[in-house]
């Protein structure tokens, strides 16, 4: 029993003190669908945010398709460790999730829609756990940069709280806080179902119930964006092809 602990011990300071980092070319920043730099920084119209919604390839690919959003891209946050890899991750040590970087035209796509895809594209109700995927790391999660978000981000919380409460579920255990660092995911994570033969997977579990107005929304996607992502269908993202969808004038 004391090998143990100690051989567990031995494996987790061997974790945390790993200082390499995750190789990124230039190639390998290149977003396969939207044809972009997946490292941007936002301009003066433009902003960022981080979601969990439990195993990462799907969710991404759900942030993609939306118009306005400019690039996307898959990577850990949350924990403690400075360039984790994957398998660090997963090991549940390193206390990071996995995660989607969102970067956004401000002035074609609100945050409320972004929201709006987050709690419904997975299930917020379920702790350290997607699915059939368990494990801190598929924790749902928002991490945001900017503090101007946090009100809108609450209110849409407190609202979907309401709506799933409506329809029996439990209550919401989302982590919400800010944070300063994001670590950029290995680049064969990066739109991992736009690459051809990739297993097409997703363990997110949706809840079916859809965010309606909440205080501090301002919706700038119409509705029959959100007709492409029926959630009574399931894995629709999976059935759906890459492509972005454009908003209708």
């Amino acid at each position: 029993m004391l090998y143990k602990i100690f051989k567990i011990f031995g494996l987790q300071k061997k974790i945390m003190n790993n200082k390499e980092s995750i190789s990124t070319s230039s190639s390998g920043s290149f977003h396969r669908i939207l044809k972009n730099d997946i490292k941007k920084e936002p301009n003066n119209q433009e902003d960022e945010i981080i979601f969990g919604c439990g195993c990462f390839w799907g969710a991404e690919k759900c942030f993609w398709k939306l118009p306005g959003v400019i690039t996307t891209s898959v990577g850990y946050a949350g924990g403690s460790k400075n360039n984790p890899t994957y398998y660090e991750v997963c090991s549940g040590l390193t206390g990071h999730s996995e995660v989607v970087r969102v970067v956004w035209d401000t002035n074609l796509i609100d945050i409320s829609d972004l929201l709006k895809m987050f709690w419904e594209c997975h299930d917020p109700t379920q702790k350290n756990r997607q699915g059939n995927d368990i494990g801190s790391q598929y924790r749902s999660a928002i991490f945001y940069k900017n503090s101007k978000y946090e009100k809108i981000i609450l209110s849409s919380k407190y609202q979907y709280q309401k709506e799933l409460d409506k329809n029996n579920f439990g209550l919401i255990e989302t982590e919400i806080k800010k944070i300063d660092e994001y670590f950029y995911a290995e680049k064969y994570h990066q739109q991992y179902l736009a690459i051809d033969q990739n297993r097409q997977y997703c363990s997110a579990s949706p809840t079916k119930v859809k965010l309606g107005l909440f205080k501090g929304s301002n919706y700038k996607l119409k509705e029959d964006i959100w007709e492409h992502f029926n959630w009574e269908v399931d894995k629709c993202v999976l059935r759906s092809d890459n492509y972005p969808l454009k908003n209708s004038n």
